[in-house]
């Protein structure tokens, strides 16, 4: 990953200004860059591709760029390709993906600052837009794409080189037959590269990226950085994190792992991330778990995929069960999938039992699909401890149940398949997780990227469901892990991501995937399954908390203005007659996020369609009514995500990326009639990295 160096002048300004402040306000806009006005000369010739396609801009080497070149396109398949005026560089058009090239800008004087979109591949090393001095063709910084279309507003302080003389080097080494292209469009110095009718962008690009541990920077200040980088949120520095993992509370302290690919923003060969806490908040960075067999194959994928954690107590280890996954391809005649063992008495050491595998295989037969992610639990109905593991044969999703032999869960014995689908929820079911609530049995997994649940009766070896939903209704939550903590709550953990979107924007910093809060599980009214915040995320508090009280709107009111806080809202159903209140989040002249309530059919939506440079799109629940007859809505609102929890026990999750600072404000609308609050609170959240 590339990294700020010694000689740029945005270190020295970002850890002076986080040095003056006493106590870091985290919803604050940070300077990020020199002052715009020194320093400012006109920049290259033909900035957006707007005269005569590549005129003004010279074709140095390859075939990837040309007459065709310039594109007036404005959508593909995921969207809008974010494009400023008519025309842009897709890299694509003129000669296909595993064209190479090299596409030079004419020379300019930097400015103290500049920016400019960027889209297409991920390949830091042969794909990039770079700024080289004239004199000698140095490259000073570069950026790649992040493989999707939609191009990203990237800005770099070039303070440290204002009245060089340099150029735009659009380089494109990659053979690759997908994401091998670079795009390129808008090209800004000076002022007008920081923002849009008095709109600021957010300061992205790798290049702003101080090194983990830089300058002796605490954790805290260091993600606080990142203008998009959630706060109270688990987050990888730098890489890839996707399923929680190896939950559980040892030692008076919860743990979380995490899928991890610590060398690209990309799923790859997967280690386990550690982070732990006191309070299931605040979190504190550990040593990587585990780590993939050696290899010396840049093609072999290889890892440790999911699995769940137990506490020994006769030893007090942590005792963690996991998907051990060859990649066949690169190792002929292995077994893709098989469950292997660690041990641990300290957190940081982490001991391979050296009977792995532990299960060698899936069953003979019924597991085609997948055999992965173990999720192992204590049985009540004949006090033994069991495994479910995802898996599917044909067009449905299956659940395989084990049954451990002995005492230390390294021997296991086949029960058979506890549940199964009919299709409609995927052809396997990942992450699965089998537990009791109150009287009932709670079944839930991964299929067809969402998450569903299941509650019905379990009998310690068949599961019957009797009722079916979903886990979150938004877009953002996938792989959701359970555990027990040792107040006995039912709590648990999603991503909050989904496979087949193309959007993770945080990418052009260097990482992507995010955890949920903590959330409690429970039975709701109607016999689904609700989650709610755990208690303990009150401690995230941090400065004045704004309360309207009592309040009917009418039009619009401000609440306040803040990205990092949790906005709560208690409605009267009964006192309301307007058809619908909105709430906006995220809200700027430009953008906002969009969450609608309509009395009329009880549905709850969430609209991102001009939210920023998230998944786009609108999803909606329809919330039961209470018998108070009183709506509540928690809200987490933290950067770049957003989690609602409405109090029948919904919860919906959502990445959203806004593009400026100033869409912070909070907002509510009510037209047509009065939309009555009992009370409306947003209180101010701090970091999760305070430990």
């Amino acid at each position: 990953m590339k990294t700020i160096t010694p000689g740029h002048s945005l270190t020295t300004i970002l850890l002076l200004y986080l040095n003056l402040l006493a106590t870091p306000t985290l919803a604050s806009i940070i300077p990020r860059t020199a002052d715009c006005h020194k320093s400012h000369y006109t920049g290259p010739l033909n900035p957006s591709f707007e005269n005569g396609g590549l005129a003004n801009w010279t074709v140095v080497s390859g075939t990837a760029f040309g007459s065709s070149s310039a594109s007036s396109e404005t959508t593909y398949w995921g969207g809008p390709f974010n494009k400023v005026g008519n025309s842009f560089l897709w890299g694509i058009s003129q000669d296909g993906e595993a064209a190479v090239g090299e596409l030079h800008s004419s020379t300019f004087k930097a400015s103290s600052v500049m920016s400019f979109l960027v889209g297409g591949g991920w390949d830091p090393e042969s794909l990039y837009v770079g700024l080289a001095t004239a004199k000698d063709g140095k490259v000073l910084f570069k950026q790649t794409g992040t493989n999707d279309e939609a191009m990203i507003r990237i800005v770099w302080d070039t303070s440290a080189y204002a009245g060089q003389d340099v150029y735009l080097t659009v380089v494109d080494k990659s053979t690759a037959t997908s994401w091998g292209h670079i795009n390129l469009d808008d090209v800004r110095t000076g002022c007008d590269a920081l923002g849009d009718k008095g709109l600021h962008f957010n300061v992205l690009g790798q290049a702003n990226q101080p090194a983990h541990g830089s300058s002796g920077i605490s954790v805290e200040k260091l993600y606080a950085l990142d203008p998009i980088r959630p706060q109270f949120h688990y987050t990888p520095y730098q890489g890839w994190i996707n399923d929680p993992a190896g939950l559980a509370e040892w030692k008076g302290r919860h743990q979380l792992f995490s899928q991890f690919n610590p060398d690209a923003p990309f799923w790859g060969p997967m280690h386990w991330a550690h982070v732990d806490s006191p309070d299931a908040v605040h979190w504190r960075e550990l040593p990587v778990a585990l780590y993939p067999p050696p290899t010396t194959n840049a093609l072999d994928n290889s890892g440790r995929f999911t699995g769940s954690a137990v506490v020994d107590n006769s030893t007090g280890a942590l005792h963690i069960i996991f998907t051990d996954f060859t990649n066949i391809e690169q190792h002929p005649g292995a077994v893709p999938e098989t469950v292997a063992s660690v041990t641990t008495t300290d957190g940081t050491t982490f001991l391979y039992s050296p009977k792995n595998p532990i299960i060698a295989g899936p069953p003979p037969s019924g597991s085609s699909n997948a055999f992965r992610d173990p999720k192992v639990f204590w049985d009540k109905n004949d006090n033994s401890w069991k495994m479910v593991i995802g898996s599917g044969e044909g067009s449905k999703g299956r659940v395989q149940l084990f049954v451990a032999k002995d005492a230390s869960l390294l021997s296991w014995e086949y029960v058979g398949v506890a549940a199964e689908g009919d299709g409609s929820t995927g052809n396997i079911w990942e992450c699965p997780n089998l537990l009791p609530i109150d009287d009932k049995w709670v079944l839930f997994y991964g299929g067809n990227s969402l998450g569903y649940y299941e509650v019905g009766t379990y009998d310690g070896a068949k599961f019957v469901s009797e009722k079916i939903g979903l886990l979150d209704a938004g877009p953002d939550s996938y792989a959701m892990q359970w555990y027990v903590d040792e107040a006995g709550r039912n709590l648990a953990i999603t991503w909050m991501g989904n496979w087949p979107t193309s959007k993770w924007p945080s990418r052009v910093n260097g990482w992507a995937g995010a955890q949920s809060i903590t959330r409690e599980l429970f039975l709701r009214e109607d016999g689904g399954l609700g989650s709610k915040p755990i208690a303990e995320i009150a401690s995230l508090a941090s400065g004045p908390v704004t309360s309207l009280g009592k309040k009917d709107v009418h039009g619009t009111i401000k609440v306040g203005s803040t990205n990092t806080a949790r906005l709560q809202l208690e409605v009267d159903l009964k006192a309301s007659n307007a058809p619908a209140f909105t709430t906006f989040l995220y809200s700027s002249n430009a953008e906002a996020v969009v969450l609608k309530y309509d009395f009329g059919s009880k549905t709850l939506s969430l609209d991102t369609t001009n939210a920023g440079y998230g998944q786009a799109g609108t999803w909606s629940a329809v919330i039961a009514t209470p018998k108070n007859n009183v709506l509540s809505l928690d809200i987490l609102i933290d950067r770049s995500s957003v989690e609602i929890f409405a109090g029948d026990g919904t919860a919906m999750t959502a990445t959203v990326f806004p593009r400026y600072q100033e869409s912070t404000d909070i907002k509510i609308e009510a037209v047509g009639g009065k939309a009555a609050f009992n009370s409306i609170k947003l209180t101010p959240f701090g970091s999760t990295w305070k430990v």
